[in-house]
């Protein structure tokens, strides 16, 4: 299951991955690495990862922020579980941290099924619906099966 996420293939990390962004996506905005953590911009946060979000839950999402190691991003993926699995993603049509274009390209060399909706990165906040209904989905298809 990917929700507005990354879907590396064998041998690539999340860095490979934005290392070439598709002409005029938005840049997110990375802080530099500090004692080898990264956070996002707080003031950008908003507009970049919880757009369709009200400004006061976007700031507290941005106040309580959970650092992520630099390292995280060069980790290479071995095996990628959607070769030998079933995947279902869902692509945030107004994600401005992982653009749609990439999302789409992620999912379909996947073979995942798709579901597009309106929402930002924190899709999963703003259309849990949405989001639980390709949870749904995908359950009852794999205990179908």
């Amino acid at each position: 299951m990917y929700i507005a996420a990354f879907a590396p293939d064998a041998g690539e990390s999340v860095n490979t991955l934005i290392a070439d962004p598709p002409p005029g996506a938005p840049v997110p905005p990375i802080l530099p690495g500090k004692d080898g953590f990264l956070f996002l911009d707080r003031e950008k946060f908003h507009d970049s990862f919880a757009g369709d979000l009200p400004a006061a839950q976007a700031a507290f999402m941005a106040d309580s922020q959970v650092p992520w190691g630099v390292a995280a991003l060069g980790g290479s993926i071995t095996e990628p579980a959607w070769r030998v699995k079933p995947s279902w993603y869902l692509i945030a049509t107004d994600d401005r941290m992982i653009p749609p274009p990439a999302q789409r390209v992620m999912s379909e060399r996947a073979g995942s099924t798709v579901v597009e909706a309106a929402g930002s990165h924190s899709i999963y906040v703003s259309q849990p619906a949405a989001v639980a209904a390709l949870i749904e989905q995908a359950a009852s298809t794999v205990t179908a099966q």
